[in-house]
């Protein structure tokens, strides 16, 4: 049971049950203070969410079997702590799962179905096909995590708002996964990542470029729905200043330091989401 919580990685899905917090509460704009049903509505769409995280993670690693025998020789399916059928049936488990939560949470807001379809195919899509694609599978991934936002806005019945965030979130993470084939190079011998097939100097200014991109996207609040002058315009300006300053860190020293470049990224991310939640509370 340990070894399959690992396959699940759970530090993922608590990102992904927060994140699509974050985003409803940001859609309503009202902090917390949100009707006990309309809870209810963003609790199931963020166990929804996690759930096909979950999924995806087993998929992934059910699709890295031969490369994490070099780069994460401690994952469950390396060592045969859990089976390849079944992982397999974990992963269509999960989604099974995860579509029955999401359905009351569709019937009330359609668009939740038509985003949560676009993730599960998404999901499968990247590691069947776009995982061996290089900057394609990078996107995919960045996708997932922009959705996430997007999810939990529909979730409450007001998605656009979360426009900007996604956009902020696909780009952040493009340059993670980026800065992860990097790390993986020597490993990823079946896929044609971009530093495999283009190099690291090229690698490394696409996550730079993906970088300075979502730091000017992290503007775009302060011109749609949030004053530069109140409390909650001044706490969203210091964390996402902070949070634009780490996303900085975590590039300026490509293509070295690999590990800790990634791990700040991952720091940077956790930043901008806590800006992001301040903003719910305008």
């Amino acid at each position: 049971m340990l070894a399959a919580l690992r396959l699940l990685r759970p530090p993922n899905l608590v990102v992904s049950f927060v994140g699509t917090v974050v985003g409803g509460l940001v859609a309503v704009g009202s902090g917390v203070s949100v009707p006990a049903l309309s809870w209810l509505w963003l609790v199931l769409a963020a166990i929804s969410t996690s759930l096909v995280t979950a999924a995806g993670n087993v998929l992934n690693d059910l699709g890295d079997r031969e490369g994490d025998r070099i780069n994460h020789p401690e994952r469950p399916l390396v060592t045969g702590e859990v089976s390849v059928a079944a992982a397999r049936i974990l992963a269509v488990g999960l989604a099974v799962v995860a579509v029955g939560v999401a359905v009351p949470v569709a019937l009330r807001e359609p668009l939740v179905g038509v985003i949560l379809a676009v993730a599960l195919l998404t999901v499968v899509a990247y590691e069947y096909w776009g995982k061996a694609k290089g900057l394609v599978g990078n996107a995919s991934v960045a996708l997932l995590t922009a959705l996430v936002f997007l999810y939990g806005g529909a979730a409450l019945g007001h998605p656009v708002l979360l426009a900007p965030f996604a956009g902020m979130a696909f780009l952040a993470t493009l340059s993670r996964e980026v800065i992860k084939d990097m790390e993986d190079a020597e490993g990823d011998v079946d896929r044609s990542t971009l530093p495999r097939e283009r190099g690291f100097p090229v690698a490394s200014r696409v996550a730079r470029l993906a970088v300075g991109a979502a730091i000017a996207l992290s503007v775009l609040p302060f011109l749609w729905f949030v004053r530069w002058d109140s409390l909650v315009g001044v706490a969203y300006a210091a964390l996402v200043a902070v949070a634009d300053a780490t996303f900085v860190v975590s590039v300026i020293h490509l293509p070295a330091r690999l590990r800790y470049e990634q791990t700040v990224s991952k720091a940077a991310m956790s930043i901008a989401l806590v800006a992001f939640l301040a903003v719910a509370f305008r």
